[in-house]
């Protein structure tokens, strides 16, 4: 449009006419379609009108805190299944919608990046690039002479193995956007350990390089913030703020300070939060279930432990090749633990320690492949069977490259229930649990040995469950299609996975229980992997983890005794759970060498080799580690918003947006109205498509079948529709009920809701005249580079009764039930059409009474949005809110008494 040549004139809708007469019905559908319809939508939250996500009204506390900033630095550290993604998610769609930030880059480890990009997209409709060493070559393909990828695509998820380079490194901080989100923000900052190494030290002088700007906007998530590492959380503090890494924290002042960059929630401060449950499980019931060998399974036992004993005895020189034999034989024990299938593979492969240069990269190695290591910079080879061959075939005699294969062909001959314990007591497990109701997942150290679990387990529930197995062969996408193909049927499913799913992958939909096959050498992956069913949305009351061990084979009960349940002994007693100190690593290697040469218990072990001094100080550092955090959980404990505040911006997001609640009637009312056939199913419902009219057909989503599933709850399967307000296709239906209503051409077949209407109802006892308004106002936000102008709107239902020169005004509960009032007598066509008329030409009597309602409403706006953004100076400075006028009158309706009636 050229305004020089045409002019532009505020847009009006037109009154009702005296023909468009409907029911209440009609009424209800007119409003919640306009509703559902904006997306600009009045209130102080700009972006909650487009996403996916209804939050919890404690999910908006994090919010809260972050519009209180002029620069957002916030720590979010809510518990563990709470929905930290969520609560990030939300700060950066508000963000992004009012302009304050531009540009999105989320830093996450490579198995979480793909899970970060879908929550955006589905929940927030961000639609962000994947930044991976994987995906690099492809987005550099098309770029400008001297254009970063990072100004190409303005939202990215970036994985922490792209930034390992000093090229990519430098590139993300010199383009780097002006809204950050640190995912696991605790494993990118350094303290006075060793634990980490060199990779977790770039990431802080990364993120402490980032953090300079001033005006860069930075979110850090971690369920584990403290620790019970002081220097790493002062650290973690310094990245908000550098003050706070040095703040008296034991003072009031001090934690007044951090409380306005810090929110850190248990579950029980949130299952019931402003009369509204979240829904948690209630327990989780952990059970240990021992085996003892078969004979055949220990004699092959011992000829390893044989074996393992002379490869370490016969080169302690303290040379690399002695290192490289040490990492070789303990990988061939733990695969032998784990089943016989991960050790026929072990004993065919070449060890990943082979290729060291010196004895600190053997170890390196040796650690990657077969400790679960706290930092797991090598995330997506976590499930890699580890080899044992320390040399090439040429360096190796013939004698042993015969031992060699008939060790690995004795685990072989080993396969199945009938030799296999381990394998016979999983298999009781699981029909116990399907039995019990439980849809189980069993987790995995090894890719070998979760293909192996999946083979035997499909063999014996063959009647019973549907069986997938998941693990670190499969890309992430691929992964999750498989898992949502087992679980979109009705039948029982059982999930053999490895730790490629320890983190980062819901599963509480369809799974209740855990199963530990392979012990975890870090308690940590423990939690995360019951973390998976243990979390928000979980429908059990009562989830189960069930732990096997062997009592046998020596390194399950060190394992068990040292780590797993010193952890759960120490989480039960505290109510927290902490990483292991990192010094676990050295008292576990060496009661492990000690179970090698020695083959003692690893009691016996502790005398023997003088380690119970060191073992004593990992519990006392462990439980101190522990309190600490539970300490700082009180201590910082979120105060800074009270629950009253979040109540009253609960309300008006409720207000301006309808709630959730509304969609689904809507949809299906709206679908029977224009001629949709609809049949309720466990999910939702399903709706005959074929015989809408074809302007809804057309807009509905490509691809739409019919009959068209409606789901109430995520995830939907692709084709299917969700019953949220940005779902396409409750789009098109709000839409299209929205556009046929104000359409003077449109039929009554084609246009289920109405603009006008009469109803006789014994609800009233004198005349009562409703009108449906529409608002629109002018909102300008200041920001660092200016105003910005933007547009809001908002919907009301004014009532009164008797006549517009001296009107009865009704109060919001009076109006609600008006609304929701039946029909109880018939109006003649003719008399209904008379009673609108005379209505409609009194309309132009209530213009001031409306606009003056209107401008009340702009300051109302105005100081919902003052409110949120109280502290941040600059961003209250500037707000203006001007309402549009003459209000959009798109609705009138008629309420009279019945006669005869009270």
């Amino acid at each position: 449009m050229h305004t020089a040549l045409e002019r532009v004139e505020d847009a009006t809708y037109p009154l009702p006419s005296p023909d468009d007469l409907g029911d209440a019905t009609s009424a209800g559908l007119l409003r919640t379609a306009l509703q559902l319809g904006f997306r600009s939508s009045a209130g102080p939250f700009r972006s909650l009108a487009g996403i996916a996500v209804e939050p919890r009204a404690y999910q908006l506390v994090p919010l809260l805190m972050a519009l209180r900033q002029e620069t957002v630095r916030l720590l979010v550290a809510d518990d563990v299944g709470i929905g930290k993604t969520v609560e990030a998610g939300l700060i950066a769609a508000e963000l992004l919608a009012q302009g304050s930030a531009k540009r999105l880059a989320v830093l996450c480890s490579p198995a979480l990046a793909e899970q970060w990009q879908a929550e955006l997209a589905s929940k927030f409709h961000i639609q962000a690039e994947l930044v991976l060493t994987s995906t690099v070559r492809r987005l550099e393909r098309d770029l400008m002479m001297n254009e970063s990828l990072f100004d190409r695509y303005p939202h990215v998820v970036v994985s922490t193995d792209f930034i390992k380079s000093d090229r990519h490194r430098a590139e993300f901080l010199n383009h780097c956007p002006d809204l950050v989100i640190v995912d696991e923000a605790h494993t990118a900052v350094a303290d006075d350990s060793a634990a980490g190494g060199r990779q977790r030290h770039r990431r802080h002088e990364l993120l402490t390089d980032l953090a300079r700007d001033p005006r860069r906007h930075l979110v850090l998530v971690t369920a584990t913030p403290h620790s019970g590492k002081e220097d790493g959380f002062r650290n973690l503090l310094g990245l908000l703020d550098p003050e706070l890494a040095t703040l008296d924290l034991d003072r009031t002042q001090g934690r007044e300070r951090l409380a306005r960059h810090l929110v850190q929630r248990r579950r029980g401060d949130i299952r019931r939060y402003l009369d509204e449950d979240t829904q948690f499980p209630s327990d989780r019931e952990l059970r240990e279930v021992a085996y003892a060998l078969k004979p055949e399974y220990r004699a092959l036992f011992t000829k390893v432990l044989d074996y393992a004993r002379e490869q370490v005895r016969s080169a302690d020189d303290g040379s690399v090749h002695q290192r490289v034999r040490w990492w070789s034989v303990l990988a061939l024990l733990r695969t032998l633990a784990s089943s016989p299938a991960a050790a026929a593979a072990t004993l065919r492969m070449r060890a990943a320690a082979a290729e060291a240069a010196d004895l600190a990269e053997a170890d390196a190695l040796g650690r990657a492949s077969v400790l679960d290591t706290a930092d797991d910079e090598a995330v997506e080879a976590v499930d890699v069977t580890p080899g044992a061959l320390t040399q090439d075939a040429e360096g190796t005699t013939p004698s042993e490259r015969s031992r060699l294969r008939a060790l690995a062909q004795s685990a072989e001959a080993l396969e199945g229930p009938a030799t296999d314990a381990k394998l016979a007591t999983l298999v009781k497990e699981v029909k116990a649990l399907l039995a019990d109701g439980f849809d189980p997942i069993v987790f995995c150290r090894f890719i070998d040995t979760a293909e192996y679990v999946g083979r035997h387990l499909a063999d014996a529930l063959k009647k019973t469950a549907e069986i997938a197995v998941v693990t670190g062969t499969l890309p992430p996408a691929e992964r999750q299609e498989r898992i949502r193909a087992l679980t979109s049927t009705d039948a029982r499913h059982v999930l053999v996975a490895t730790d490629c799913l320890s983190e980062g992958v819901n599963l509480q939909d369809a799974f209740q229980a855990v199963v530990h096959y392979d012990l975890a050498w870090n308690p940590t992956r423990h939690e995360q992997r019951e973390g998976r069913v243990d979390r928000f949305g979980q429908t059990a009351p009562t989830v189960r983890a069930v732990t096997i061990y062997g009592k046998d084979n020596s390194i399950d009960g060190l394992v068990l005794d040292v780590l797993i349940r010193r952890h759960q002994a120490i989480s039960k007693a505290t109510g927290v759970t902490v990483p292991v100190p990192s010094q676990s690593d050295s008292l576990l290697e060496a009661l492990l060498e000690g179970l090698v040469l020695r083959g003692v218990n690893h009691e016996q072990l502790e005398l023997d080799l003088g380690l119970a001094d060191a073992d004593r100080r990992l519990e006392q550092e462990w439980r101190s580690a522990a309190e600490t955090e539970k300490a700082s959980r009180t201590k910082y404990a979120q105060g800074t918003i009270h629950p009253d505040a979040v109540a009253q911006e609960v309300a008006e997001v409720r207000a301006a947006l309808g709630a959730h609640g509304q969609i689904e009637p809507f949809v299906e009312e709206s679908l029977r109205a224009l001629g949709a056939s609809v049949t309720p199913t466990d999910v939702g419902f399903d709706a005959i498509t074929d015989t809408l009219a074809p302007g809804l057909r057309d807009a509905l989503p490509p691809g739409a079948t019919s009959p068209l599933r409606f789901h109430r709850q995520m995830p939907a399967p692709r084709r299917d529709a969700l019953l949220v307000r940005t779902d396409p296709s409750v789009e098109a239906v709000a839409r299209y009920v929205l556009d046929t209503a104000l359409d003077a051409q449109a039929t009554a077949r084609r246009a289920p809701a109405r603009r006008a209407g009469v109803v006789r109802t014994t609800h009233v006892a004198s005349r009562t005249t409703a009108l449906l308004l529409r608002y629109r106002f002018h909102l300008d936000l200041p920001s660092a580079d200016g105003p910005r102008t933007l547009i809001a709107e908002d919907c009301e239902v004014v009532a009164f009764r008797g006549q517009p020169e001296d009107p009865e005004v009704l109060g919001e509960p009076e109006i609600a039930a008006l609304l929701a009032a039946p029909a109880e007598a018939n109006v003649p066509g003719d008399q209904a059409r008379d009673l609108i008329t005379a209505a409609l030409d009194r309309v132009g009597t209530w213009g001031p009474v409306l606009d003056a309602r209107s401008q009340e409403r702009a300051e109302r706006l105005l100081e919902s949005h003052r409110r949120v953004r109280a502290g941040a100076g600059a961003a209250r400075q500037g707000l203006r809110v001007r309402a549009q006028t003459p209000v959009d009158v798109l609705g009138v309706y008629l309420y009279l008494p019945v006669v005869g009636g009270r």
